[in-house]
């Protein structure tokens, strides 16, 4: 206790010295207000969240009230959100405390995602601490990350079956009747110390990680790969990862193969366009493609575009990717995931989603924040040599089966 509380206390005791009572009183009266001044300056806090409309309270608006509500705030419908809230209790730990639910505790976690809110405006939107929304939000990531692990593989493993998207669409039947997914790298932004910012200063002059993914053509992610600096190619990714074990990439069986772009060295099982023709779908417009490599191609980017459009919903839904918090990069890395562990787990799980009705009304819409692809820095020589001679005979055999078709259509 401090020094002159004590010599007070110390006076007190010795009453029976104090001949005079008004003295007696007067160092009482100091004794109280001398304690008072150091219980309000360093014992009581004054409350700071002290809204009628706690966060709990306003969980229970959102999920009783209209269901615009629900999904401005969560991106999701009341269903999908609370299903979630069971998931990850039941089967990834996730536990209510004292004085949050596990529905509030989710709210929080996702409302940070959608709005890419801070710790601040979470901190007054919920009533609690900055130290308890930190909290909390690193306990639901925690679940998250094994929810992460069991969603973005691919709902069937051995790709036994021709994908329904490819199946029924006579552009792509029988031609593409092998192809399993299409594989992309896009870039997010990171916070990163000053001395890695050259390394991670992406395609728009800002720190990015560059994020591998591989997607079905349900718009479903089947892999991802968070962690790369912004700077590094999409083909140096590539070839490290297929070539990890550890990294657990979904390899196509014998006979599949995914779809990827002209930054991709041709491996077999990987796919590439027809190097220096047209590819993308906006120059093909007003123009129909000539010539066997310009048909193939144009369907190898119809095709392909699931990623692009799987991206752009993505970063259209979680604002998060905009702008991320100031956590570890460790900790940025598991947030990337979670957005796509919750992008396959709203497409999965809920119908009538605004976002992926509009894409799935209009089959060539590309959301428009997804990069352009960028060329491989190789000479034509190099790219030749990269080539396997089982992916070019796949691909000579797709293009004159989609101009038999062409001619007979």
């Amino acid at each position: 206790m401090d020094d002159n509380v004590m010599k007070i206390m110390q006076l007190l005791q010795m009453k029976q010295l104090l001949d005079n009572e008004t003295e007696f009183w007067d160092l009482m009266t100091c004794a109280v207000g001398y304690m008072s001044v150091y219980f309000f300056d360093h014992i009581y806090k004054e409350p700071c969240m002290t809204s009628y409309q706690t966060g709990e309270l306003w969980m229970n608006e959102l999920l009783n009230g209209h269901e615009k509500r629900c999904f401005n705030a969560f991106r999701m419908n009341q269903n999908a959100f609370r299903q979630l809230c069971i998931v990850l209790e039941n089967n990834y730990g996730l536990r209510p405390s004292d004085r949050m639910s596990i529905l509030e505790k989710v709210g929080l976690f996702v409302y940070v995602l959608s709005k890419g809110s801070s710790n601040r405006d979470t901190q007054e939107r919920f009533q609690h601490s900055g130290e308890t929304v930190s909290r909390v939000f690193k306990e639901v990531l925690t679940a998250m990350d094994g929810f992460s692990r069991d969603i973005l593989i691919p709902k069937d493993p051995e790709f036994n079956d021709t994908p329904p998207q490819i199946a029924n669409d006579v552009r792509y039947m029988p031609h593409f009747k092998d192809c399993i997914g299409a594989i992309d790298g896009t870039h997010i932004a990171v916070v990163v110390a000053e001395e890695d910012q050259m390394r991670y200063r992406g395609r728009k002059g800002i720190t990015t990680t560059n994020v591998l993914a591989a997607c079905d053509f349900n718009l479903l992610f089947t892999y991802v790969l968070a962690g790369w600096e912004g700077s590094a190619h999409d083909s140096r990714i590539f070839l490290d990862t297929i070539g990890n074990p550890r990294l657990k990439f979904p390899k196509p069986p014998m006979g599949k193969y995914y779809l990827v772009d002209k930054g991709y060295p041709e491996r077999e099982g990987y796919l590439t366009p027809y190097q220096k023709t047209r590819y993308h779908q906006s120059e093909f417009r007003g123009a129909n493609p000539r010539g066997s490599r310009e048909v193939f191609n144009r369907a190898h980017s119809s095709l392909r575009s699931c990623i692009e459009r799987a991206f752009g919903v993505l970063k259209a839904r979680w604002k998060i990717l905009e702008k991320m918090p100031r956590y570890s990069l460790m900790d940025q890395n598991r947030i990337i995931c979670a957005a796509f562990a919750l992008h396959n787990y709203i497409r999965r799980s809920t119908i009538g989603d605004p976002a992926f009705t509009i894409i799935d009304q209009d089959p060539e819409f590309i959301p428009p924040d997804v990069f352009q692809d960028v060329e491989v820095n190789s000479t034509q020589q190099d790219i030749e040599e990269q080539r396997t001679r089982e992916m070019t005979t796949i691909r000579n055999n797709i293009a004159s089966s989609l101009m038999a078709a062409r001619r007979h259509s």
